[in-house]
């Protein structure tokens, strides 16, 4: 019996609404060096087409050293960074906002998170409560790769805790264009939208305008638990 509280008492059980308060700084482990492996992976359970992430010749032409990790990886490996801190008693995630994303990551580079919880609010039946975090990813440079907010609802400990009064944080309704990161290096003029396969631009595209996607993709969930454990989400809710 002692041997198994022993063991019990080891277990990593995550942080409660309780845990989480405002100004808390987290350090999240484990550092991760993304790897062909992890692009290719990747590349082959979304079944993404954009020649950036796929295509040597056309990275380099625009600039970048070589075709870099795909920006949505980067965002569920930091993401997946954060869980075991933030979200594994978490009911749900409710929203993100101001996700930027920064210095392109490239096979062999080294991804590293930190969290700072910036609000939270209880809920009103008492048992979870709204907690919004700001998380940070870098590379081993330290030089920023992808920063976000996002609010999750998560489980107290105790109903019964005080936790005080409600610090809610504004959060912006887009990324104002003067925070966009642009490679120094970005060659726009050697861009070729015949790699693309596609024909239209950006002022193609206007507010409230409809696009019907004819070509739907069925999911799996063999395909979702192995995504999450490409991005090493621990989170219980997908599995």
């Amino acid at each position: 019996m002692q041997k198994e509280k022993m063991m019990a008492n080891k277990a990593s059980l995550g942080n409660y609404f309780e845990d989480l308060t405002v100004g808390l700084k987290i350090d999240h482990a484990v550092s991760r060096t993304l790897t062909e492996g992890d692009a290719a992976l990747y590349l082959a359970l979304t079944a993404s087409r954009y020649p950036l992430f796929c295509n040597t010749e056309f990275a380099r032409e625009l600039g970048f050293i070589r075709e870099p990790i795909h920006d949505l990886l980067v965002f569920h490996i930091v993401f997946g960074k954060s869980v075991p801190d933030i979200s594994l008693n978490a009911v749900a995630n409710l929203g993100y906002a101001d996700v930027r994303f920064g210095e392109a990551v490239y096979p062999g580079d080294t991804i590293s998170a930190e969290t700072e919880v910036i609000g939270r609010r209880e809920s009103s039946g008492g048992d979870t409560g709204i907690v919004w975090v700001q998380t940070f990813g870098y590379n081993q440079h330290k030089r920023e790769v992808i920063r976000f907010i996002r609010w999750v609802l998560v489980n107290k400990a105790n109903s019964a805790n005080e936790t005080g009064p409600a610090i809610v944080p504004p959060t912006p309704n887009e990324v104002a264009t003067a925070d966009f990161y642009i490679p120094e290096d970005l060659k726009l003029s050697a861009f070729d939208g015949r790699v693309t396969g596609g024909k239209w631009f950006w002022d193609d595209y206007e507010v409230g305008e409809r696009i019907d996607h004819v070509e739907g993709m069925a999911i799996e969930e063999a395909e979702h638990q192995m995504a999450a454990r490409l991005y090493q989400n621990t989170a219980r809710a997908h599995f």
